[in-house]
């Protein structure tokens, strides 16, 4: 027999029935017609409980033309009362024609991150604009509280660059209802940065750290960290470097391409994060995202560490130094990371310990290899092999007032990269070929039972054949064909048995030919084409699928819910379509 209140309530069984009670909802995605030149994507938004949210409006209409931050009051919505079973960031910015490079847009609250992307390139004739969401409902314990938030949109106007930038963001809660009741979320959310407002903490290199001394609650029953790490200037196209040693032979960046967020307690090896290649929209060459972006350059999501195995060492009343650094980090990364707590509500201290860490011990080393020839002309050709593959478990047990929780964390990370060359004196041609992987299993017991249990499979590859060549006229050609993917399995069970099941899909296939004249100026482009698919489905039914493509910079297809049943988008209102970070909670009340 499970110990008694471990149910906590029963939210479980009134989760899964009206779940299977509710009818599921539309997740509206980006509508562009063909034709259109404006920034396209086939991401869903954000799906919504059924009733009317209440409003929050953040800013409004602000400009960005200088790097000054624009900072906000915020307070909690009046009438809505303090529990929602849902809570949602739209920001809506655009940028006038012109030139203007991409640029960093982060939302803060109290130093605590709601949202981080990047922004989209105008063209001398097409002012863009676009609208991004963010599912917030674990952060409602900081929402329930008045505060101070800032915006940093950095951005230079001048003679050269012209593009101004504007934006709008506002919070839309939808209160609890009997068909749509409040989740358990976090009790806390405590951001890591020193900056009381908000910002995020540059990583100049594999030494530099993003941490934070606390004094936690001594009754934390559950911890985890959500993880941006944004790469920037010599680090912006860090998935094509090379180790230093290949640097010049290959006329390529240095610093490797092998790149981990890594997470610490105490010094303490704790967790790991991927760091997804985002590509951003003036990167490598910026007809290739017009009208759209590459995999989530508008709107990044946060990757969630696990850090329950370590709940009854936080407990302890002592300070604790949770940290994040970026393995490999090359000038330079930003970060920001996010500390949410569940605590027990019926016991004032949580005691517990670490029992084994295998990740200890485990140092972010990866193997390198080479074919490499240089021919007695000088010409090189061959391949650069990175890779890396840790396995590695986490325990730790925390005495609760429902029992003895065992916590067992157990995951295989790996990193897989091959960077072809053929160099000659007509020809530079490099093809990227990499695989960032996490297969992962977050399990609960008491006692003999495995209470909870979340596995989880994510994928992030990327293909990348750019070539630069001279012509005939003594002038030059760039081509780029790119694959850029994001795939996210998860499987959420109790008591052995799957209770929910969702995949997602997401994949950019975009490519261009610029041509450049004597003195390296580009003189025009060719043979533009750009692809997205997007695709969800779940085990209770709910399934959203959209395509759009363009060429030349124009959509020629938007094509939605191929492959659904009726050819509909529909979704449940409690899931994650877009792929941000789902512990279950909505479902299934743990």
């Amino acid at each position: 027999m499970l110990p008694k209140g471990f149910l906590q309530g029963g939210p479980l069984l009134a989760g899964l029935v009206f779940a299977l009670s509710m009818p599921a909802f539309d997740a509206v995605a980006d509508t562009s017609p063909p034709g259109s030149t404006g920034v396209t994507v086939a991401d869903p938004a954000v799906p919504r409980p059924p009733g009317t949210p209440c409003a929050v409006q953040l800013y409004s209409d602000d400009t960005f033309a200088d790097f000054s931050t624009h900072p906000y009051t915020y307070a909690p919505p009046e009438g809505c009362g303090t529990r929602w079973s849902k809570v949602v960031l739209e920001a809506d910015f655009s940028v006038t024609a012109g030139r203007q490079f991409d640029r960093t847009a982060e939302i803060w609250l109290d130093g605590v991150n709601l949202y981080y992307g990047t922004t989209q390139e105008p063209s001398a004739t097409v002012s863009p604009s676009w609208h991004v969401e963010r599912d917030l409902t674990d952060y409602s314990a900081l929402l329930r509280q008045a505060g101070n938030g800032q915006v940093i949109l950095g951005n230079v106007v001048n003679d050269t660059y012209t593009g101004v930038l504007h934006g709008s963001a506002r919070l839309l809660f939808y209160p609890a209802t009997a068909a749509a009741p409040a989740p358990r979320v976090p009790d806390a959310v405590l951001p890591l940065g020193s900056d009381p407002v908000g910002d995020a903490t540059l990583l100049d290199d594999g030494n530099s750290k993003l941490s934070r001394s606390l004094d936690l609650p001594r009754n934390v029953e559950r911890a985890y960290l959500d993880v941006f790490a944004q790469s920037q200037n010599a680090d912006e196209f860090w998935y094509t470097c090379v180790p230093d040693q290949y640097a010049a032979r290959v006329q390529e960046c240095g610093g490797g391409n092998f790149r981990e967020a890594e997470v610490s307690i105490d010094g303490q090896p704790a967790g790991v994060a991927p760091v997804y290649p985002w590509i951003y929209t003036g990167g490598i060459d910026p007809y290739l995202w017009r009208p759209t972006p590459g995999v989530q350059a508008l709107n990044f999501m946060p990757y969630r560490v696990d850090l329950t195995p370590f709940a009854g060492v936080l407990s302890d009343g002592n300070p604790h130094e949770v940290a994040l650094s970026v393995a490999g980090a090359h000038h330079y990364f930003l970060a920001s990371a996010s500390l949410l707590l569940y605590l027990d509500p019926h016991a004032s201290r949580v005691v517990g310990g670490i029992v084994k860490n295998t990740l200890a011990g485990q140092p972010p080393t990866p193997t390198i290899g080479d074919t490499l020839v240089t021919d007695a002309d000088g010409n090189v050709s061959g391949d650069i092999t990175t890779g890396l593959s840790r396995h590695f478990v986490i325990e730790g047990y925390a005495n609760t007032s429902h029992g003895r929780v065992n916590t067992r964390v157990e995951q295989t990370v790996g990193f897989d990269d091959t960077q072809s060359f053929t160099i000659d004196a007509a020809t530079y041609r490099q093809v990227t070929d990499q695989t960032t992987s996490v297969d992962s299993v977050s399990q609960s017991r008491v006692g003999r039972f495995v209470t909870s249990e979340l596995r989880q499979s994510l994928r992030y590859p990327l293909h990348l054949d750019y070539s630069f060549q001279t012509t005939d006229d003594g002038n030059y050609i760039q081509a780029t064909l790119l694959h850029q993917g994001y795939t996210n399995d998860s499987d959420h069970r109790l008591l052995g048995r799957t209770i929910y099941a969702a995949k997602v899909s997401n994949t950019v296939d975009a490519s261009d030919t610029l041509d450049f004249d004597a003195n390296f100026s580009v003189i025009g482009h060719s043979n533009q084409q750009n692809m997205q698919s997007f695709a969800f489905h779940d085990s209770l039914g709910g399934c959203y699928r959209k395509d759009v493509a363009s060429v030349g910079g124009v959509v020629t297809t938007n094509a939605e819910g191929m492959g659904c049943p009726n050819g509909q988008n529909q979704v449940w209102w409690f899931s994650h379509p877009d792929g941000s970070p789902d512990g279950g909670n909505s479902l299934l009340g743990w």
